[in-house]
């Protein structure tokens, strides 16, 4: 099969939809398809360096929408060399010139909204969502419409898009998303990550890991912590992620005046082996988030068996809880509280057992493999009949790029 990806930008700091594609992505050149990606971040962008599929960089004129003006003439003039098209994310002029460009031709064209039609942004932001409703009949409404399936992570996903807006038509399909499994434990991996972060060896880290933004309820975690952290001298916060909102200061003042600055590192984002690291050394991963999608970083926490204190607005806490592989509470400074008090009160067996349930959790829902085994079957059901592109048949060990 040939693949067109539409996605406003594969730029990581960006957060889910860019990492979703390129997770799925790798694993679909890695299954013998062919992959091509139309991305309007700048045209000398050097973000497709290291991407796993070839990236067209096309630029944009507009920050925030994103619209491009050569994006529409791209896709009318390239559609034809592929048997589908994905577009990841709402709200952006990607959507609109796929549906332009794509809607009752014969390219078949698919939409991950990526959790963006989550009722949270209604009550959260309710100017934006009136500014949405005027933009939603003529352009997002019509985008789902016509799209041969709308592509959800998982099933809250699915049934939370419904209640956003009223005007609402999608063919809905439940696609999975996952992530790839983690590198085994290192020592010299570890003793890197003390050796950049000094003063963190011995103790018990609890790992935020995300971008530092309201959505992600940062706050709640360092209000929660401050209340808990006296059970036990030697629990530290370790705070990884981009700060696109420049929240960082704010939060950091938060710390102070609840007492537990010094118990708290700021790294910044964390890639590579340091981020595997820091799951290393960390004893749990906490993401108390008001709205998530999905979390592929709570999907790594469990691939690297670090049981998770999650939010039940992260859309995957039923399979956590139901597994055993965590703990769910509310959105809230007492739900958080909560969750973290059971992490601390966990004995090293108790710890243990929860972290073989997050790593089996991870083999029975969260694998890339399963993922993307399931969007490639997803797409070929919807491609016309005589028109797919073969897919060459993979020899042991080999790889298609």
């Amino acid at each position: 099969m040939k693949l067109l990806r539409v996605i406003p930008t594969i730029d990581p700091r960006s957060g889910g939809p860019a990492e979703a594609a390129r997770r799925i992505d790798a694993e679909l050149l890695r299954l013998g398809h062919s992959v091509e990606v139309a991305t309007l971040d700048a045209v000398d962008s050097e973000l497709g360096a290291d991407y796993p599929a070839r990236v067209h960089s096309l630029g944009f004129a507009r920050e925030g929408y994103r619209y491009s003006p050569a994006l529409l003439p791209w896709l009318r003039a390239n559609g034809e060399r592929f048997d589908a098209a994905v577009v990841d994310g709402l709200w952006q002029y990607p959507g609109l010139a796929a549906w332009r460009a794509f809607a009752g031709g014969r390219l078949p064209y698919f939409v991950y909204p990526h959790g963006m039609l989550d009722p949270w942004f209604k009550t959260a932001y309710p100017l934006k969502h009136l500014k949405k409703w005027l933009y939603w009949p003529w352009a997002e409404y019509r985008v789902l419409r016509d799209a041969r399936a709308v592509l959800f992570t998982c099933e809250e996903e699915r049934l939370l898009a419904r209640r956003s807006f009223g005007l609402y038509r999608a063919n809905e399909v439940v696609a999975g998303l996952g992530t790839a499994d983690v590198p085994p434990p290192d020592a010299a991996r570890l003793a890197a990550f003390h050796a950049r972060f000094p003063g963190l060896a011995g103790k018990r880290l609890v790992l935020f890991l995300g971008r530092i933004q309201e959505k992600k309820g940062c706050d709640l975690l360092i209000k929660a912590f401050a209340g808990v952290a006296h059970h036990d001298a030697r629990a530290h916060l370790v705070m990884a992620g981009p700060d696109p909102q420049n929240w960082a200061a704010a939060l950091k003042a938060l710390a102070a005046e609840r007492g537990v600055a010094e118990r708290i590192t700021w790294t910044g984002m964390l890639t590579g082996e340091l981020k595997w690291a820091a799951f290393q050394a960390a004893e749990a991963f906490c993401l108390p988030s008001h709205q998530e999608n999905f979390g592929i970083a709570v999907a790594e926490a469990l691939a690297c068996g670090r049981p998770v204190a999650i939010s039940d607005k992260v859309n995957i806490w039923r399979e956590i809880e139901a597994g055993g592989a965590g703990w769910v509470q509310p959105d809230t400074q007492a739900g958080t509280t909560q969750a973290l008090a059971h992490w601390l009160a966990a004995t090293p067996a108790q710890l243990a057992q929860a972290g073989t349930a997050a790593r089996v959790c991870f083999e029975r829902h969260f694998r890339i493999e399963a993922a993307a085994r399931r969007l490639a079957t997803i797409l070929a059901e919807h491609v016309p009949t005589g028109r797919m592109s073969p897919t060459p048949a993979l020899a042991p060990g080999d790889v298609h790029s």
